[in-house]
C-alpha cells in the first residue's frame, strides 16, 4: 500500500530548468554549528523544482551561509513537488521544496509522515493570475464554468486556487474540464486553443504577456479567500527530523538569512533568477515576485489544509502547527 501510494506521487509539474551545484552529497563529517554542538550530518540534499520560489536559497548559497553553518547542500532538481517529496521518502534527499497543497494532500493520504521546515512564498498581488487570450470565449472570470482551465497538475496549488476562485463567486467547478499542462507550455497551450484559460505563476505571468499576448482575469493572489496564499515551502520526515534536528536548524538559520538578503534587495532577485532560472533579464526586471518568509507561522499555514478540506479534497481536519520542526532551544 504504502509503495502504491508513493507511485501516486508522480503528477507532472512544471518542466524543472538546469541547477548545478559544486557542493558535496550526502553524509559526511559533524561539524559544530553555530553555538559549538555537533551536527549530526555535514552533507545535506536539497530536493527543489527550480523556480523563482528558490531565490532565497539561492541567495543563501551564493553568500556561503550553508558552509558557515557547518552544512555541505546538495541541490537536486526534481521535475515536480510531487518528485521531489518522493526523493525525500525514498531518502535520495533530505528536504524537498514543495507545494503545500500537495503535501497537506500526501499527509492526509497516509504516503509519509511530513515535518514542515521552513516556509518559502505565499502568492502576493498580481504574482499568481488565471489568464486567457483575446481568441479565448473566455473573456471574464464567470465564463470559466464548461471551459478548459489549464493547471499545473491535480491538487497542486494552481487547481486548489483556482477551484477556490471559483467557488468564492458560487460558480460551478464541477463543469470545469481541467487540463493538467506543464508551466512552460502552458502559453503555446492557449495560443493553440488547447485549454481556454489557464492558472500561471511569475515568471509565467509576465512571459506569456509578451509571448502570446496573454490577458489576466483574476488576480489570485490579490483579492478573496486566496489573497497572500500560502504556496512553498521545505518540508522532511518526522523521522529524519527526529533525527537530525541540529541540521535542520542550522538550514533554517541559513534560509533566514537568505530570505532577508532577498526581501532587501530586489536587484539580488532578479540576477539569481536570470542565472539559476534562466528567466531571461527583461522578464526578470518586469515580473511581479511573490511573497518571500522563511519562519513558519501556523496559523497562516493552517489555511492550506483547511481549504483542501473545504474543497473536499482532503476528508478530515489536519493540524499544521503539530507539523512544524521548531528551532531547539539548547
Amino acid at each position: 500500500m504504502r509503495n502504491a501510494k508513493r507511485n501516486a506521487l508522480t503528477t507532472t509539474l512544471a518542466a524543472a530548468l538546469a541547477l548545478t551545484s559544486s557542493c558535496s552529497a550526502l553524509g559526511g563529517d559533524k561539524p559544530a554549528d553555530v553555538a559549538g554542538s555537533p551536527l549530526e550530518t555535514s552533507g545535506l540534499t536539497v530536493s527543489i523544482i527550480s523556480t523563482v520560489d528558490l531565490a532565497p536559497l539561492w541567495a543563501a548559497q551564493d553568500a556561503s551561509y550553508f558552509a558557515a553553518e557547518g552544512l555541505n547542500v546538495k541541490i537536486d532538481v526534481a521535475q515536480s513537488g510531487d518528485k521531489t517529496m518522493t526523493k525525500v521518502i525514498a531518502g535520495e534527499a533530505n528536504i524537498a521544496l514543495t507545494t503545500w497543497t500537495l503535501l497537506f494532500k500526501a499527509q492526509s493520504e497516509g504516503v509519509a509522515d511530513f515535518r514542515l521546515v521552513a516556509d518559502a512564498t505565499t502568492a502576493t498581488p498580481k504574482s499568481n493570475k488565471i489568464v486567457t487570450v483575446p481568441t479565448s470565449p473566455v473573456k471574464h472570470v464567470e465564463d470559466l464554468p464548461g471551459k478548459k482551465i489549464g493547471i499545473t497538475s491535480k491538487n497542486a496549488a494552481s487547481d486548489v486556487l483556482t477551484q477556490s476562485v471559483m467557488r468564492d463567486r458560487g460558480l460551478d467547478r464541477s463543469k470545469v474540464e481541467w487540463v493538467p499542462v506543464p508551466l512552460p507550455n502552458m502559453a503555446d497551450a492557449l495560443q493553440k486553443g488547447r485549454v481556454d484559460a489557464a492558472y500561471m505563476p511569475e515568471p509565467f505571468v509576465t512571459e506569456s504577456a509578451h509571448t502570446v499576448g496573454a490577458i489576466p482575469i483574476v488576480d489570485v493572489g490579490g483579492t478573496g479567500s486566496t489573497q497572500n496564499f500560502p504556496l512553498t515551502g521545505y518540508a522532511t520526515t518526522a523521522q529524519w527530523a527526529q533525527a537530525n534536528p541540529k541540521t535542520i536548524a542550522a538550514f533554517q538559520r541559513a534560509i533566514a538569512k537568505g530570505t532577508r538578503n532577498a526581501l532587501n534587495d530586489r536587484g539580488l532577485v532578479e540576477r539569481l533568477v536570470v542565472k539559476y532560472a534562466k528567466v531571461t533579464e527583461a522578464t526578470a526586471a518586469l515580473m511581479e515576485l511573490p511573497g518571500y518568509g522563511a519562519t513558519l507561522d501556523a496559523r497562516r499555514l493552517q489555511r492550506v489544509p483547511d481549504t483542501l478540506l473545504q474543497l473536499g479534497i482532503i476528508p478530515s481536519a489536519i493540524d499544521a502547527s503539530r507539523m512544524i520542526v521548531r528551532q531547539p532551544t539548547s
